[in-house]
């Protein structure tokens, strides 16, 4: 039967294997994603023979208007593979199942707009709120101090403005205004180095604490943006470079898939 299968095409020569192998993986992929605007898939296994045996030639991915858990909007996301072997028996029933692990091309495009509303995200705000380490409590008379505003401006050369206001738990709010550049730092983390801060705009009354405060900010987004720590289940992304365009931020690198996770995983 399966011999007879293989051997369809459709009148633009797409034959059945690569049909199937399409539709199921389309499928698996928008499972990934609270919300999706777009995912095209392209696999290619020619001659379909070949699936039989769990072999593909290449399997291409690109997305736009992604929501990943809910809270993390991603303009666009694409990666690419060279041959991959998978189950042929789970794609059957309609899954996608990789036989062994594979890595990806990958390439991630966020908007400033979707950075600014990451910070508004529980699994965000809570390292921003309540923090009780002495440098901050120093300035609160003990009392846990907290960053509920944090905005960001992309700007070139790979540096963000940070506008945003501290609350030392004692009615008062301290604005913020500096300057940071990005980079990758071991494949997996985005540090904030090299912050230049900006006090004109400060009251005079403020501005010690307000340098105070900068320098803190900026040492805990230096440790908030691990990779590890957003992983899907089974896959782990790894990053060569990243660079800001416009109001885009663009990371390019690869992914470490060990299985095609079923949902948008979890991060602690």
């Amino acid at each position: 039967m399966f011999g007879g299968l293989t051997g369809l095409q459709d009148p633009k020569g797409t034959d059945w294997g690569e049909r199937m192998l399409n539709t199921v993986a389309s499928q698996t992929i928008r499972h990934l994603f609270t919300q999706s605007e777009s995912v095209e898939v392209l696999v290619r296994c020619y001659p379909s023979s070949k699936l039989l045996q769990g072999s593909i030639d290449s399997f291409k991915m690109n997305g736009r208007g992604l929501v990943i858990r809910r809270d993390f909007a991603v303009e666009e996301m694409s990666f690419e593979t060279d041959a991959v072997a998978i189950d042929f028996g789970a794609v059957l029933s309609g899954k996608l199942s990789l036989k062994q692990p594979t890595q990806a091309i990958a390439q991630v495009v966020l908007s400033e707009a979707g950075i600014n509303q990451a910070f508004k995200a529980e699994l965000v705000k809570k390292r921003l709120v309540n923090l009780d380490v002495p440098a901050l409590t120093e300035l609160s008379g003990g009392q846990p101090v907290s960053f509920p505003e944090v905005q960001v401006q992309l700007l070139p050369e790979n540096r963000l403005r940070i506008a945003a206001k501290a609350d030392l738990n004692n009615g008062e709010l301290v604005p913020i205004n500096m300057t940071v550049s990005i980079a990758v730092e071991r494949r997996r983390r985005i540090s904030f180095k090299d912050p230049q801060i900006d006090l004109e705009q400060v009251p005079e009354t403020q501005r010690i604490t307000s340098q105070t405060l900068s320098v803190a900010l900026a040492e805990i987004l230096d440790n908030m943006v691990d990779l590890d720590r957003f992983d899907l289940d089974g896959v782990k992304m790894r990053l060569n470079r990243l660079e800001t365009e416009g109001q885009k931020l663009i990371f390019s690198g690869y992914a470490e898939i060990e299985r095609i996770p079923r949902s948008g995983g979890s991060a602690t």
